[in-house]
């Protein structure tokens, strides 16, 4: 359950929220028809259904904590369905499944990392590979990674209710304790 740190939720407490919320948009999209989840709701260059945002919130996480900040193979590298699959509009046609089965495993990746920081690994500057001369904390980086999901999941939220299927509530007061 998320608490305060200092007057503020640290990252841990706020990732244990996405965990736990993850559970039950996992448990709605594993009910959802195929075709809703493949069918081609956005248009932009770089995403067109829910499969793709999926893959894309559990590729970022990957990326951000794998290669940027621990600097090893991303998970998805250990995936032979995914493992050579570029960024983009191509996952309609992947079994939800296998999209979530991938993101779980990047979850595990962050679970074992989280308990393992410590107040000067925050303060780490990481110097990130594909934007030359950007340096951030790792702090910053791990709180994008929870401020990205957020956006996303919330976008996935939209796009099933534009389909007719509501979807689960996951705003932050379903999951904190009433006082």
């Amino acid at each position: 359950m998320p608490a305060l740190d200092g007057g503020r939720m640290n990252i841990s407490e706020a990732y244990d929220y996405l965990v736990r919320a993850r559970r039950d948009l996992w448990a709605m999209l594993e009910r959802v028809p195929d075709e809703v989840l493949s069918r081609p709701l956005l248009s932009g260059e770089r995403f067109h259904c829910i499969k793709d945002l999926v893959f894309h919130v559990a590729v970022t996480e990957d990326f951000w904590l794998q290669e940027e900040i621990l600097r090893e193979q991303p998970v998805r590298q250990t995936i032979p369905a995914l493992k050579d699959t570029p960024g983009g509009p191509i996952y309609a046609g992947f079994p939800v499944e296998t999209l979530l089965d991938y993101w779980g495993l990047v979850e595990k990746c962050t679970l074992a990392y989280l308990p393992t920081v410590t107040d000067d690994e925050l303060k780490r500057i990481v110097s990130v590979h594909d934007r030359p001369g950007k340096r951030y904390t790792v702090d910053g980086l791990l709180w994008n990674l929870i401020i990205h999901e957020a956006r996303h999941v919330a976008q996935v939220s939209v796009l099933l209710r534009t389909q007719g299927i509501a979807p689960p509530f996951l705003d932050l007061l379903n999951y904190l304790p009433i006082a």
